[in-house]
């Protein structure tokens, strides 16, 4: 049970590093500065909110399973 316990941790850790990085930011870099980053590009909306739902999950995730190693550890 540890061990199933461990490896979730390690996989929704990794995922919710990597969902957490693909978002983007609400500043959008320098192209905020003149105002044209994002009417040029144009936002991902979809991609967005994929993220963010997966990045929920993720750290819901990691929270149940470190709670149950600290619990099977104790």
């Amino acid at each position: 049970m540890l061990v199933f316990l461990t490896i979730i941790l390690l996989i929704s850790s990794i995922g919710l590093i990597a969902t957490v990085l693909l978002q983007s930011g609400t500043g959008a870099g320098l192209g905020a500065i003149g105002g044209a980053g994002e009417s040029f590009f144009g936002k991902k909306k979809g991609m967005d909110e994929l993220f963010e739902k997966l990045s929920i999950i993720s750290a819901a995730l990691f929270l149940v399973s470190s709670l149950g190693v600290t619990w099977l550890l104790k």
